[in-house]
């Protein structure tokens, strides 16, 4: 299926088109096959949030952008999926906080890493860590493949962004010292847990809403207000705002039925 053959008024419209990028993923490497049923369980979550962004996902985007605004060494850490979703995005992202790049993957399919790494410079990337596998540190604690991190990149960051991520490299993230942020459709996730500030929305929605914010928040806020918005985040009360938001679409959806 391709984007042109889905009709614009069909109700499914984007997700089918996402699921097309996810598809395409996989046909040129970036994505594996894992990362295909990881996107199917997200969809399945943001169906329960109404595929909207929530209140407290705002809330969590805005505390997001502030901790890279206040960042010394923000990185933004990519795998296959947020490349095929978000690529672009994430780019744009990037340069509104002065945040750097870098590829981090669980599964090393033999071209994967090329891969990614065309698919982000083709959107416009023009530095990207975690290339180089000679020259990489090993987070304490972590065994899977996603413990090797670039030195200048993840390995030194105070804050790192996780865009569909795996729970005990946050967990192991968080340990090292790191505000870790997360994206995960999931609220009740390791991911989401462990992550200091968590927003759960589709990853499509969050990366270029986080960039309109921190446009508005660099020409409206004095370094103090930023500052001040990550110091009085509670990211408990965010997840625990998010289940009501699903609570409350889910008796939305018992009294439609009747």
């Amino acid at each position: 299926m391709t984007d042109e053959s889905v009709p614009n008024d069909h109700p499914r419209k984007k997700s089918l088109e996402l699921r097309e990028k996810i598809a395409e993923g996989i046909r040129t490497k970036v994505v594996t096959l894992t990362g295909m049923a990881a996107h199917g369980r997200g969809e399945a979550f943001d169906y329960i949030l109404g595929e909207k962004t929530t209140e407290p996902a705002m809330k969590a985007m805005t505390a997001a952008v502030a901790a890279f605004l206040t960042a010394k060494h923000g990185v933004i850490s990519v795998n296959g999926n947020a490349a095929a979703l978000v690529s672009k995005e994430i780019v744009e992202f990037a340069k509104e906080v002065n945040a750097k790049i870098e590829i981090n993957i669980f599964y090393h399919a033999e071209g994967r890493l090329e891969a990614i790494e065309k698919t982000m410079k083709e959107s416009g990337a023009k530095e990207l860590l975690g290339l180089n596998e000679n020259a990489r540190e090993s987070i304490p604690e972590l065994t899977s493949n996603r413990r090797f991190v670039d030195p200048e990149g993840i390995y030194k960051a105070d804050v790192v962004l996780v865009p569909l991520e795996d729970g005990d490299r946050t967990e192991a993230l968080v340990k090292m010292g790191k505000k870790v942020i997360a994206i995960d459709l999931n609220p009740l996730s390791r991911t989401a847990l462990m992550s200091q500030i968590t927003i759960v929305d589709n990853v499509v929605r969050a990366i270029p809403t986080m960039t309109k914010i921190a446009k508005e928040m660099k020409s409206s806020k004095t370094s103090q207000d930023i500052q001040q918005i990550v110091d009085t985040y509670n990211n408990k009360e965010i997840i625990k705002e998010v289940l009501k938001e699903i609570s409350n679409y889910l008796n939305e959806r018992i009294n439609f039925i009747g």
